[in-house]
C-alpha cells in the first residue's frame, strides 16, 4: 500500500487518484479526520466501502466531499434559497449540507428523503486529490463501524491494511467535533448531527438571508 514519506507529495496523490479511477478505496485526510474515498460513480467501489465500514454502515448514506462549488450541480437538484448564503459563509469547511439529489445519484449516497450529503472540504490535500479524481469522492470516516475516527495515517493503515488501494499521509488531522450535518431538504433546515459549526452560527446566517 503506497504511503509516501513526503506526506502528500505529487507522486502519492497521482497514485491515489489512479487507484480511485481503477475502482479502489483510498484513505486521505480531511479538515476533521481521515476519510475513505472511492469514485461515487462506480457501484462496486461504493459497495466495497460499505463492506469495509461493516454492519453499522448498512443503510447509512455515504457523504461526498467536493473540491469546487460548481460540483454541486452534478449531485444536487435545485438547491433551496438557504444554500447560497450557507455555502458562502461556511464553505470550504466542516459543514455538510443535505440537498435534494439529482437524478441518477447512486443509492448508497441517498438518504431516506432522497437527499445527498455534500461538503466542500477545506483540507488542501483532500481538495487536490478530489480534483484529480473528477471532482467528488466519498468522505465517510476511515474507521470500522463502532470504532473512533482516525486522526493519523497509521491508524487507518492498521484498521484496513491491504484492503486500501492507497493511503495519502497528510500528517495528523485536527480531530474535534465532526462536520455539522444540516438538512436543507426540509423547511426550516434541520441539524441532523451537531458538529464543528455551531447551530447558533447557522441560525444567524439563516435569519439574515
Amino acid at each position: 500500500m503506497p504511503v509516501s514519506p513526503g506526506k502528500g507529495g505529487a507522486a502519492e496523490l497521482e497514485r491515489a487518484a489512479a487507484a480511485v479511477a481503477a475502482g479502489g478505496v483510498v484513505g486521505y485526510p480531511t479538515e476533521t479526520y481521515y476519510a475513505l474515498g472511492a469514485d461515487p460513480r462506480q457501484a462496486a467501489a461504493l459497495d466495497q466501502i460499505l463492506r469495509l465500514k461493516g454492519r453499522e454502515a448498512a443503510g447509512k448514506p455515504l457523504l461526498l466531499l467536493i473540491a469546487e462549488l460548481s460540483e454541486v450541480a452534478e449531485w444536487a437538484s435545485a438547491p433551496p434559497p438557504a444554500f447560497a448564503p450557507l455555502a458562502a459563509r461556511f464553505w470550504p469547511g466542516p459543514l455538510t449540507l443535505i440537498l435534494a439529489a439529482a437524478p441518477g445519484v447512486p443509492a448508497p449516497l441517498l438518504g431516506s428523503r432522497g437527499g445527498v450529503a455534500l461538503r466542500l472540504t477545506s483540507h488542501p490535500l483532500a481538495r487536490r486529490l478530489i480534483a484529480a479524481c473528477g471532482g467528488a469522492l466519498t468522505g465517510t470516516s476511515a474507521n470500522r463501524g463502532g470504532r473512533p475516527p482516525a486522526r493519523r495515517a497509521g491508524e487507518v493503515r492498521r484498521a484496513f491494511g491491504a484492503a486500501l488501494a492507497a493511503l495519502v499521509d497528510g500528517g495528523e488531522t485536527p480531530g474535534g467535533p465532526p462536520s455539522t450535518l444540516l438538512d436543507l431538504t426540509v423547511s426550516p433546515p434541520a441539524v441532523r448531527r451537531a458538529g464543528a459549526i455551531p447551530e447558533s452560527a447557522i441560525a444567524a446566517v439563516l435569519e439574515t438571508s
